[in-house]
């Protein structure tokens, strides 16, 4: 046992060395954990802001001003009025994402008790931006109503009082879920290329001779690979988490940094093995690059991390249990986010024992042989 820990030490520093010595590489690594993270958080916003719209006004009333008095920044431009016969040019012409418009006589159904109603026209390219601007401007117009009938003599409340209490992300910020879960998808994504580069690399150096000429088993190897490549992945990650994220983005971290860690080790025995054993199917560089786009693709996609599992088919959630990046993403946003600790984020610390395990084991097997070709 001991020459065997002597054996992974050695040969994991051997891989520390020889990626040092690339600075190509360690230039990707520091790249992924640094702009491409603030650029994913800023670049990609999914809240509404500075929204072009416009106002169609038939009414002149003093509510149909108060309403467009209410559109401010900075979820919205100032309000452009037009006539109703250019809705449709202007929003072919993408002028505007939403367009409000108020009928005649609008203030006096509203005393009147009528129940106008009030149009909004949205442009859906953009869904997310779309449906919230929608709820926005549901309330916008509903809070000028209510203090227009009271300022009226009319109806002054409505018959339910909805109080609505963010939990977790209390401004709504979409940059608070991006920066945090591309650093997961880093995590994901860099322990499955570097195993498997590294793997590649020795065929194509044709040191992986040398390894088999030395008193070292295909465990021992793979071991090193592990802890060498995942060892550097997870600083850079963490160097990410309290710098990028808590320092420039400004994003509070709610739970245990170490707790995250220790999941985060587990989670680096089936990522990088899976790394391994794609590897093992290849026989080049560029063919292990185009087998890892689409699995990594469709892990990250289906993980949780860029949409919620519960939006996806019932069938296909059953599935992606099973993938070890679902459940390192729903163990991450419980610790990151919510501030988990042990006793809620155990289910998911246990399956992933499990699967990276099972990914472990079948690599090794498929190492093993891919080693047995060689001799």
């Amino acid at each position: 046992m001991r020459r065997r820990l002597i054996n992974i030490l050695a040969l994991g520093v051997k891989e520390l060395f020889s990626m040092r010595a690339d600075p190509i590489l360690l230039l990707l690594i520091a790249y992924t954990f640094s702009y491409a993270v603030y650029a994913v958080a800023t670049g990609a916003k999914l809240e509404l802001d500075n929204a072009s719209i416009a106002i169609v006004d038939e009414d002149h009333s003093e509510i149909s001003r108060r309403i467009k008095g209410a559109i401010l920044p900075p979820f919205f431009k100032p309000p452009e009025e037009i006539a109703a016969s250019k809705i449709a040019p202007a929003m072919d012409a993408n002028r505007f994402m939403f367009v409000v418009e108020i009928p005649p006589k609008f203030a006096q159904d509203l005393v009147s008790n009528r129940r106008p109603s009030v149009q909004i026209n949205l442009d859906a390219t953009a869904v997310a931006q779309a449906g919230n601007g929608a709820g926005y401007l549901q309330e916008i117009i509903l809070q000028q109503v209510l203090g227009y009938m009271r300022h009226a003599g009319g109806a002054a409340d409505l018959p339910v009082n909805f109080v609505t209490r963010v939990v977790f992300n209390p401004n709504v910020q979409s940059h608070w879920f991006t920066s945090v879960m591309q650093v997961i998808a880093n995590i994901t994504m860099l322990s499955v290329l570097l195993t498997g580069a590294a793997l590649i690399r020795e065929r194509e150096h044709g040191t992986i001779e040398h390894l088999l000429a030395m008193p070292v088993e295909p465990v021992e190897i793979m071991l090193a690979k592990i802890w060498a490549n995942g060892l550097v992945v997870l600083a850079a990650a963490l160097v990410s988490m309290q710098v990028m994220v808590e320092w420039v983005l400004q994003v509070p971290i709610a739970g245990s940094l170490l707790l995250f860690v220790i999941g985060a080790l587990i989670f680096q025995f089936s990522a990088t093995a899976l790394g391994i054993l794609i590897a093992t199917f290849t026989t080049s560089m560029s063919q292990f690059g185009l087998l890892c786009v689409p699995i990594l693709v469709i892990l990250q996609l289906l993980s949780g991390g860029s949409t919620p599992l519960e939006t996806m088919p019932t069938w296909l959630q059953y599935v992606m249990q099973l993938a070890p990046t679902t459940q390192f993403v729903s163990f991450s946003q419980g610790i990151l986010y919510r501030g988990a600790g042990l006793e809620t984020v155990w289910p998911q610390v246990l399956a992933m024992i499990a699967i990276s395990a099972v990914i472990f084991a079948v690599s090794l097997s498929r190492f093993r042989n891919t080693l047995v070709s060689f001799q």
